[in-house]
Parts: C-alpha cells; structure tokens; sequence
C-alpha cells in the first residue's frame, strides 16, 4: 500500500499536542546506510542496509533550539541549517510548540561520499529518533518530507531514494515527491556485497555530469527494467530481478569516475551476483546475490580487483534491513 503525505498546519499541532516525557528525555538509535537507484531507479528505488550505520544520540531540549555534537571528531558541520542531521530537526520543531528542541550526538560511521546514504543516515537517524521522544507525533510521510530537507544540504536537491529505505526499511518506490508519494515493495531475502573504493564522488558533483537530455529509446528500455525490477522484487523472481539490473541512462557516465567499475561488475556477475551497479552516486558498488556464500565470493573477487588496482577500499556483506532506523535504547 502506498503512504502518501497530508502537511497539517502548525496551529492544527498545537491543538493536538500530546504531553511528552513517558519515553524519557534522551534515545539511542542505529541509523543506515542505503543503496539508492538500485541501478535503473534513478531517484526512485532505493534498499536499506543492515551494515554498516551510525549510532546517534538524540535528547529533548525545553528550549526552540538544535544543536549538533560530533562525538568522534569528524569534522560536520555544527551550524544545523548547514547539517544533514541538523536542517531536517529545524524543519520539525517549526511545526512544534516553541519550548521543543534537540540535542544530536553523532557518531559518524558511514563516510560521507561513500555512496551508501551518509547524508541520509543522518537525516534519518536525526527524525526518527526526534520523533519516539515524541510519542511518534509524525507520520512516516511527515518523518521523509522533515528528512529530505537534509539531502538538500548535501546535494542541493530534495530527494527521498535513501531517505524513504532508511526510515520505512526494506526497499521503496518513490512514485512521486510534488505530492510526496512512497511505496514500500516486498523482496526476496537477497544477500549484498558492496565494496567502497576510498575515493570520494560528491553527490552534487555526480549530478553535474549527467546528460540533461535522453533518447527516447533509452527511456523506453529504462522504464521497462524499472517495472521489470519492481516485478521481479514482488514475484521472488531471481532471473527477472538480474536482467532487470540494467542502466543505459546514468551508470554509463557516472561509471567513469570509479576505477575498476566495468571489471567488477563483469567478474561479480560470472561468479554467480545477479547483477549490481553503483550504490547511489558511487563510487561504492554493490551487488546483490541469492545466499551468502555466493555473497562473500563476490566479495572476495572485488578484492582481488582493488588489491591488484592498488586502491584501498572496504567491503560489506550484508542484507537487506527490513525496519529502517532501529530504537537501540529509549
């Protein structure tokens, strides 16, 4: 079933505020990190992780303020308008009484411009978090349109393909964001290894490069892997979902900025992935198998490629979260 957002006026908040306090005052939470595009899906597929995430601590403040700490001394921004966790919680407590505000303790994780969702997580994290100290004032809707504003911090562009997996688990459709409009689609229980060259691909910069006109007959060939990956996630068709894992529109040029992309891809899929691409807008790469062991042997082939490259990287071998941001403590 899809969700689809309503904004309801500050003053109509107001009117049905719930008193706070029975969770406490201070919550704990895992925020992931995400695939978006899922290959063809550009801005409106996107899968959520169990590894890696971050861990942020949120606390309510009785005053109209936020305030962002990094716990581990990376160097975010602590101005919230100019954080990704930060903007979203600005845009919540403007829909809040005037004495509701947060504290967000980051503990930074997944590298920004990884392309697995840094910006995301924490946008994420920072609303779903803010929002049980609340007693779940906000719908998910509300959670993803707060949460979009941190993406466009990031990028400069308000898009929910990590936003949405993140906080709803499991993958997502976003059929559209003017009306925000988010379908959760069922999978399989796939297996996905991702390997995060240690270079950096900003997200603003990965949009700069792509084409701003498209044949038809690729758009044609588009829309048809996209139905075809959506079909296949529902059906638990395996062979659908690998021939469905095709991009002629963006991979094709954003491929360029990952060394040893086409090798990885290549290799990954003869050794048994159904297929993959790059994880949102690179230069992480990941590919989804059916069990585990044929996962950690496409791991262990996109390390032979890098080693012999000779560019450091890390590697994941995980699944699909089906939850979204976890509550750790409360």
């Amino acid at each position: 079933m899809n969700e689809q957002v309503s904004k309801i006026s500050a003053n109509d908040r107001k009117l049905n505020y719930f008193p706070l306090g029975d969770r406490g005052k201070t919550v704990q939470v895992l925020a992931p990190a995400t695939v978006a595009n899922l290959v063809c899906g550009f801005d409106v597929l996107g899968m959520c992780l169990n590894e890696p995430n971050d861990l942020m601590e949120i606390k309510l403040l009785d005053e109209k303020k936020i305030v962002i700490i990094s716990a581990d001394g990376y160097p975010l921004p602590l101005d919230p308008a100019l954080n990704t966790a930060g903007a979203p919680l600005v845009e919540m407590i403007n829909e809040l009484p005037d004495n509701i505000g947060f504290e967000v303790t980051i503990h930074k994780k997944i590298k920004p411009g990884s392309g697995i969702g840094s910006s995301a997580a924490s946008a994420a994290g920072a609303v779903v978090g803010a929002n049980y100290l609340l007693n779940d004032f906000f719908s998910k809707p509300d959670l993803v349109r707060f949460a979009m504003f941190g993406e466009k911090v990031a990028s400069g562009v308000k898009h929910a393909d990590n936003i949405a997996p993140g906080i709803y688990g499991g993958i997502t459709l976003i059929r559209s964001i003017h009306p925000l409009d988010i379908v959760p689609i069922s999978s399989p229980q796939l297996f996905v290894t991702i390997v995060h060259p240690q270079i950096e691909v900003r997200t603003s910069d990965a949009r700069q490069i792509l084409r701003k006109e498209v044949l038809l007959k690729d758009a044609i060939k588009q829309w048809g892997n996209i139905a075809g990956l959506v079909a296949g996630f529902i059906q638990n068709d395996l062979a659908l979902i690998g021939r469905s894992l095709e991009d002629v529109i963006i991979e094709p040029v954003r491929s360029i900025l990952i060394p040893g992309f086409d090798e990885v891809k290549l290799k990954c899929k003869v050794t048994g992935a159904l297929g993959g691409g790059i994880s949102g807008s690179g230069p992480s790469i990941f590919m989804l198998s059916k069990d585990k062991k044929t996962a950690i042997e496409v791991e262990t082939v996109m390390k032979e490629i890098y080693n012999k490259i000779g560019l450091a990287y890390h590697t994941y071998v995980t699944t699909i979260n089906q939850t979204g941001v976890k509550i750790v403590i409360g």
